[in-house]
């Protein structure tokens, strides 16, 4: 009887963490392939990538925390990318797009940006909570107006349909500076994602906002019962989500040094395995930014290990899409238990 008892144990154990255990696997091959993977700077490398995803991934997991998804996060990021890159152009670039644009202070084209997301994502929390559209297809809808809005503007006359290069020194310093602690380079977007880190944590945890969204995650109704305003809440986690959408947007134009309309494509997958994998589920209510965080870096370190082993790109597409659905299957699993 103890032995039944404990196989099934293990067994519900291996079910609940397979997930881990999958991506353990994967980790530790990909050092045996390469022993070299383990170095100080693979890992600085893995923290810079990391900084911009966790911050989308901050904002779609309060969506997803709430009883929500997001799949215009990715176009989102591309339009806050474009933009921000178009305005911050070095002055003498023989292809600016703005040639007669005047030296901008950094923090006027993140603004501009963070607001427009903003504004894009409050449409969703607003078509979300007053009409009772299905967050899923919301947000399939909004990816493909933004991609059009996007598409648009960076195809402008004169230069057309051309990645927007030549970006403003200081831009560029903003994500791909650096200090260094003896011989480990620590970037700059690493405490940019450290201090929104934080701030999503009071947030979450110290606000009576963050309550509410833990309260309509868990029951939408008995939220509402007790005097929480839902569809107010749901366009502000919409917002609130679009605001970092446009400052990782930004952030990934400088870290990468160029912009296309098609940046940013698939980030929204990579946001929300991770929240999953980190722990918060799609039945809402559930979650921690400490879970997030983890998730967004688990996934980057798998992403990062796998290009560096050289392993075909389409080859981890297949890997990444059974990591997703492993991560839903286990996380629906959880939640059947519970009800």
């Amino acid at each position: 009887m103890s032995q039944k008892f404990n196989k099934k144990d293990i067994l519900n154990f291996m079910m609940n963490n397979a997930i881990y255990i999958v991506l353990f696997v994967l980790m530790a091959a990909i050092v045996i392939i390469e022993p070299r993977f383990i170095s100080l700077k693979n890992f600085s490398n893995i923290l810079a990538q990391a900084s911009t995803r966790v911050i989308f991934a901050l904002g779609v997991g309060t969506i997803i925390v709430a009883k929500g998804t997001d799949l215009s996060l990715g176009r989102q990021v591309g339009l806050a990318a474009v933009i921000s890159a178009s305005m911050l152009q070095a002055p003498g670039y023989a292809y600016r797009m703005y040639p007669d644009l005047p030296i901008l202070p950094l923090i006027v084209p993140i603004v501009i940006v963070m607001v427009i997301t903003g504004l894009f994502s409050l449409l969703n929390g607003f078509v979300i909570a007053k009409f009772k559209v299905d967050p899923f297809i919301a947000t399939l809808g909004m990816m493909v107006i933004v991609y059009g809005v996007n598409s648009i503007y960076y195809d402008r006359p004169p230069y057309g349909a051309q990645p927007i290069g030549g970006l403003d020194e200081r831009f560029a310093q903003l994500a791909q500076g650096y200090f260094q602690i003896g011989t480990f380079i620590i970037p700059f977007l690493v405490l940019y994602a450290i201090a929104v880190i934080a701030l999503m944590w009071v947030i979450w945890n110290k606000t009576k906002f963050g309550k509410n969204v833990f309260a309509i995650g868990g029951n939408a109704e008995a939220a509402a019962v007790s005097g929480v305003d839902v569809a107010k809440m749901i366009m502000l986690v919409y917002l609130l989500a679009g605001l970092l959408y446009g400052l990782g947007g930004a952030l990934e134009a400088a870290r990468i040094g160029t912009a296309t309309n098609n940046t940013g494509n698939g980030y929204e997958l990579d946001a929300i395995s991770a929240c999953i994998v980190g722990g918060l589920s799609f039945s809402g209510g559930i979650g921690s930014i400490a879970g997030i965080v983890t998730g967004v870096l688990i996934f980057q370190v798998i992403a990062y290990g796998l290009s560096f082993i050289s392993v075909n790109p389409y080859l981890q597409f297949i890997i990444k899409g059974l990591i997703i659905v492993i991560a839903v299957a286990i996380d629906n699993r959880k939640y059947i238990k519970r009800k």
